[in-house]
């Protein structure tokens, strides 16, 4: 099995964790953490806020790496923090079920490495944090306006354009975890994000000549 440079670096600490040290799998949960934080931020439903947050969602996502620890040699044999990643999506997908029910996004479950949320979803979290700015009550007319002209936008782009948007711009990932996380070659993830993240920035000077008007 091949092993990824990702690894070297840490390689102690992965011998350690693939021998079932879980003490060694929160020492390299803590060392992604800010990286895994800014994930369950941007991917966190607006109406969890006050009920749940972040910290709540990745001390439940390490408790279930923690019972997959016996998998980390397989699952984890290309990318440690796209495990992690992994395993963090789809403990916040069973809290937005847990918590909203029927009224959840419709975020498809990740069963791997390469799984993702679907596009309604993450088109919603894009459009919610691309205008975060707008929060005082005088704004909020001009926000839901906005909101449906960035939402038209965004429909312009395909799908995986805006995973990749998301995932590099946003969760600030490495070109080459993008690729992983979306089985796509390195280059083919570098060309949509290079696409995606054009569109985007005409999109958003648009919309900052419309506040500004």
């Amino acid at each position: 099995m091949s092993v990824d440079s990702e690894w070297m670096p840490k390689s102690a600490l992965v011998n350690r964790i693939v021998r079932g040290d879980k003490q060694a799998l929160a020492e390299l949960f803590s060392l992604n953490r800010d990286r895994l934080w800014r994930m369950v931020n941007f991917r966190l439903d607006r109406r969890l806020y006050g009920r749940i947050d972040a910290d709540d969602v990745l001390q439940e996502a390490y408790l279930n790496a923690a019972q997959r620890i016996n998998y980390f040699l397989i699952e984890a044999s290309q990318s440690c923090f796209v495990w992690l990643r992994m395993i963090v999506s789809q403990t916040l997908i069973d809290i937005h079920r847990r918590h909203l029910g029927a009224q959840r996004r419709d975020a498809k479950r990740e069963v791997s490495i390469h799984g993702g949320w679907d596009s309604q979803s993450t088109s919603f979290s894009l459009s919610f944090h691309l205008l975060a700015h707008l929060t005082s009550p005088s704004q909020a007319a001009v926000r839901a306006e906005l909101s449906e002209q960035l939402d038209a936008a965004l429909g312009i782009m395909s799908d995986l354009d805006r995973e990749v948007l998301v995932l590099r711009h946003f969760e600030e990932l490495t070109n080459r975890e993008t690729a992983l996380v979306l089985n796509i070659t390195a280059q083919a993830a570098s060309i949509r994000y290079i696409r995606a993240l054009g569109r985007l920035k005409d999109v958003m000077a648009a919309i900052a000549g419309t506040t500004n008007d």
